[in-house]
């Protein structure tokens, strides 16, 4: 049976193991991790943590590079920007058009050429700022920071050696040496919070107009829940080459909305998480009608997956706004 889907919210505990996915940068021979501060409350005043965290961009860049393989496998328009994977997009394929056309264009105008040959563009949004230009396309998809649990959370560094033949020359040794360095490890219970606005696929929102077909617009939200799930699976970002993440858990809940009604998201951050969501999804449907949010729970990777699968299997083309 389809199903359309307007709005679609991701709550999830994700247990990543000995990562280095994002890091803030170095301080001599030291990588310094990406740390957070949240607030915890507790049955006082509450309590601010420091706490690990991958930042929402990063799980964006994630999901962005998914789509774009998803969207050459289905033959989906991509701009020449988008095809190689630049942050660009449709920026690159912009300044390319005559310079009089693009004087001409408006706001309206460049949005509605975005959309319809750039998939990515379209579902990632995009500033284009090229021939003094500034029109913007807002994203469909929002990930917030994928941030440590406090007390679930630990970093550690780590000594590591890099053989150098070359090191001393030019010093008076006659001996080679080795490049010396610390890098940091972080294991433990992450929240991970996201919402995707499925309805605003092919939408301008500058004119509130559809300006691609409901084919494509189904095509490009079977792409975005595949890049979604694809985020999960395989979490790139830094230092993989020898720190691939071990991924040994992944719970929560997805909830969807069939209109603009919010789908409703929790972070994991609250120990209840889930039964609020559920418990909101109860009480908007007492206004909107029985079936308008529907949630469903995994308590596992494997279990998200056939829920994304079988979202994928089922969804029409969704409703504009």
């Amino acid at each position: 049976m389809a199903i359309k889907i307007h709005n679609l919210a991701v709550s999830g505990r994700l247990v990543l193991n000995l990562h280095s996915l994002n890091n803030e940068g170095t301080e001599g021979n030291q990588t310094l991790t990406r740390m957070v501060t949240v607030y915890i409350p507790d049955e006082s005043t509450g309590v601010l943590e420091s706490v690990n965290a991958v930042s929402g961009d990063m799980f964006k860049h994630i999901f962005a590079e998914h789509l774009r393989k998803e969207a050459l496998k289905e033959g989906l328009p991509l701009s020449e920007g988008a095809k190689v994977g630049s942050a660009n997009r449709f920026n690159e394929d912009f300044v390319r058009l005559p310079e009089g056309q693009r004087k001409d264009m408006t706001n309206e105008g460049i949005i509605d050429t975005l959309i319809q040959s750039c998939t990515v563009s379209d579902v990632c949004g995009l500033l284009v700022t090229e021939g003094k230009k500034s029109a913007p396309r807002k994203s469909v998809v929002e990930f917030g920071w994928v941030v440590g649990i406090p007390q679930q959370v630990r970093t550690e560094s780590y000594f590591h050696v890099k053989y150098d033949p070359k090191r001393g020359e030019g010093s008076g040794q006659e001996t080679v040496g080795q490049a010396i360095f610390h890098r940091p490890a972080s294991s433990g219970a992450y929240a991970t919070v996201l919402q995707m606005e499925l309805g605003r696929i092919g939408v301008n929102d500058l004119s509130q107009k559809l300006v691609i077909d409901e084919a494509d617009r189904k095509k490009r939200a079977k792409a975005a829940l595949a890049a979604l799930l694809h985020t999960y699976v395989h979490p790139q970002g830094a230092h993989r080459n020898t720190q691939n993440p071990h991924v040994t858990a992944f719970s929560g809940i997805v909830a969807w909305s069939g209109c603009t009604v919010p789908a409703p998201a929790m972070s994991a951050l609250q120990p209840n998480y889930e039964d609020q969501v559920d418990a909101i999804k109860t009480s908007l449907n007492q206004v909107h009608g029985d079936r308008t949010i529907q949630t469903r729970r995994f308590a596992s990777l494997a279990d998200f997956t056939q829920i994304l699968v079988d979202l994928i299997r089922e969804i029409d083309a969704p409703d504009a706004p």
